[in-house]
């Protein structure tokens, strides 16, 4: 488990990030347009997965603003952004920030990806939310780089993800 914080207090999650340079766990999440998703829809692409506890709070939408913007700059590359929001929320985010260059993914249903990932608070009060972390993975689904951010409140260092990509 990790050890973060939420607003300067201590939280947990159920686990840690996967580990760089294994094979990422594959996963189910529902799109926008409540279609599921796998790993398998993005093969042989690098993959950024921007996760978040929801799309509704400022650092959360700071991320996906950020994101969007530099990921339009890759090649060969899809940023994932994923939370436990409704896919209503999570589309009506993006169609009123004019955001395309993002797939907005939901953890929903089962909140497996969270638990596989190891991302999900154990504690505080964003419990069974995910805790603010970035997991990039090149074109054969393996994992480069990972960021489980200190603080909740906190961006991701935006440079070092884009930078393993390089």
């Amino acid at each position: 488990m990790a050890h973060i914080t939420l607003g300067g207090t201590p939280v947990e999650t159920v686990g840690t990030l996967p580990k760089i340079g294994s094979k990422a766990p594959d996963f189910k999440l529902t799109a926008i347009d409540l279609s599921t998703k796998t790993m398998a829809d993005f093969a042989g692409h690098n993959l950024i997965l921007n996760i978040f506890p929801s799309v509704n709070t400022g650092v959360c939408a700071t991320s996906v603003r950020k994101f969007n913007e530099k990921a339009s700059k890759l090649d060969n590359t899809k940023v994932l952004c994923i939370s436990r929001d409704l896919p209503f929320a999570q589309d009506q985010f993006c169609a009123a920030e004019g955001l395309e260059n993002v797939v907005m993914l939901s953890d929903f249903k089962t909140g497996k990806f969270g638990d596989t990932y190891g991302v999900t608070f154990s504690s505080g009060g964003f419990e069974g939310l995910h805790s603010r972390s970035i997991v990039v993975l090149n074109d054969k689904g393996e994992v480069i780089y990972t960021e489980q951010v200190g603080e909740t409140g906190d961006e991701p260092d935006y440079g070092a993800a884009l930078a393993s990509l390089e």
